[in-house]
């Protein structure tokens, strides 16, 4: 899967990661004490959707498009309240639409007292992110490979935080790197969120790898996932999932109240359908 997130950013696989991201650092920032942010594939901040790349694939039309325009249940709207207030900032009458990626979010839902770090390779999507958030100095923004950063920069000082792990799947063996550098990251540190991102063009791999989290002893699992129509092997992508390590309290009742709504407001064809469960041994 070749994945430039500018092709793609505001798409129904943004919106349902991002929707729920928000309701993890919404519960976390409740409390009085400090935490740590931490973004290993972090982008470039935000991403304006009149450039080329948006425009080419129009992809942010099916996606944060029609949930802006959508009429949700008052459950379901308060709860997508602190997301959908930041993203219709970018969308000002008049202006370039703009969508916040999870640097900028996280940037904006965090406090005073919390930090941040955000891990880019790409050297010019490093720069792009510098530009957008380097003169907040709670941020760190480090040009480096996001699994070596994960190893490196847990646990953070704060001990308490939140690291979201959302790589491009450009290699066919991401679902492997990804658990190896998470096993690590939370032998060291068992006791943070992690939620990792993941594309479901292989719905099986998905199931391999949280079979073998479960071998690996991590308890505390929950798995979401949204999909837009049916499964197609051969066709664009349709469906994309979260697996959180350590939900925050009341985190399942909430995507469960989310994940329907955004179901139906994302549908492109037969089959649209949602998922949220806690990963058990079997």
């Amino acid at each position: 899967m070749n994945y430039r997130h500018a092709f793609h950013a505001g798409n129904f696989a943004d919106v349902f990661k991002h929707a729920l991201l928000t309701r993890l650092l919404v519960y976390l920032t409740r409390k009085d004490a400090p935490l740590r942010f931490t973004d290993t594939h972090a982008g470039i901040g935000s991403y304006d959707l009149s450039a080329d790349e948006s425009q080419r694939t129009g992809e942010w039309r099916d996606g944060i498009g029609r949930v802006l325009e959508a009429d949700f249940s008052p459950a379901a709207s308060e709860l997508l309240l602190p997301y959908l207030t930041l993203v219709r900032g970018g969308f000002a009458p008049g202006s370039t639409p703009v969508y916040p990626g999870s640097p900028v979010l996280a940037a904006r839902l965090t406090r005073r007292s919390d930090r941040l770090i955000l891990c880019e390779l790409h050297p010019q999507d490093s720069q792009s992110l510098a530009a957008c958030l380097g003169n907040d100095l709670r941020i760190k923004i480090v040009e480096l490979d996001g699994y070596t950063g994960l190893k490196a920069f847990v646990p953070p000082p704060e001990r308490r935080g939140l690291v979201l792990i959302d790589p491009p799947f450009e290699q066919r063996d991401e679902f492997d790197k990804m658990q190896k550098a998470f096993l690590t990251a939370h032998a060291k540190w068992n006791t943070g969120v992690y939620a990792m991102w993941y594309p479901l063009k292989d719905p099986a791999a998905a199931q391999r790898f949280c079979a073998g989290l479960m071998r690996a002893g991590v308890r505390r699992i929950l798995r979401a996932e949204l999909w837009t129509r049916l499964y197609d092997p051969e066709g664009p992508l349709t469906g994309c999932g979260l697996i959180v390590v350590n939900p925050t309290h009341g985190f399942d009742d909430e995507a469960r109240i989310i994940l329907p709504e955004l179901c139906a407001c994302l549908a492109t064809g037969p089959g649209p359908n949602w998922l949220v469960e806690r990963v058990v041994p079997e």
